[in-house]
């Protein structure tokens, strides 16, 4: 039977929290019991265990990160839009790291499809670098790029890997700028349309 007041919705929003304060790693169902004030099996009438889990925090998680992503790109293309997305993209690493955390772990491919979070996430982020007229295969390479040169970027700030005297918001916006540029003069693939 499933305790009165705990759904999935409120356990993931928990988890959400938790991961934030404790790190993603952290997360735990016995953790996650203690915050609501209940045995761990309360729990497993809501999430099988661990994986589900983690995996529904991080399609919670992929769905804050892409709405405030689209929030702020609308209505903008080309170099501003990158801009917005970038800047979106690391202010939410930053503010939520255990948010964050949970984003980057594998998911199942089945999950993603039924997700629409993550199909969002590609039609904001492929729309985006379409302006830059990039098309398959070069489409998933700039995906690539971006999505690896925001992540370590965010990885190593947060963690205080940047000991230079330089500002790291100086050396951010070089770095978005040098990758306009990238996207701009991209090394397109041959195709059997070229």
């Amino acid at each position: 039977m499933a305790r009165a007041g705990l759904t999935v919705e409120r356990l993931v929003g928990g988890a959400a929290e938790l991961a934030d304060e404790v790190g993603f790693e952290k997360v735990s169902v016995s953790a996650l019991a203690r915050r609501f004030g209940v045995k761990d099996a309360s729990l497993y009438s809501h999430v099988r265990g661990l994986a589900e889990l983690r995996t529904r925090l991080a399609l919670y998680a992929g769905g804050e990160l892409i709405d405030r992503i689209a929030e702020a790109v609308a209505g903008r293309a080309g170099k501003d839009a990158l801009v917005a997305f970038a800047g979106a993209y690391r202010a939410y690493a930053l503010r939520h790291p255990g948010r964050y955390a949970a984003t980057q772990i594998r998911i199942d491919q089945a999950l993603i499809a039924d997700s629409p979070a993550l199909r969002r996430t590609a039609e904001i982020t492929y729309g985006m670098l379409r302006a830059y007229g990039l098309r398959e295969p070069d489409l998933t390479d700039a995906v690539r790029l971006l999505r690896s040169t925001f992540h370590g970027y965010c990885v190593l700030e947060s963690t205080g890997g940047f000991g230079a005297d330089r500002s790291v918001q100086a050396s951010w916006d070089k770095a978005v700028e040098a990758l306009h540029l990238a996207l701009t003069h991209w090394p397109r693939e041959k195709t059997g349309d070229d």
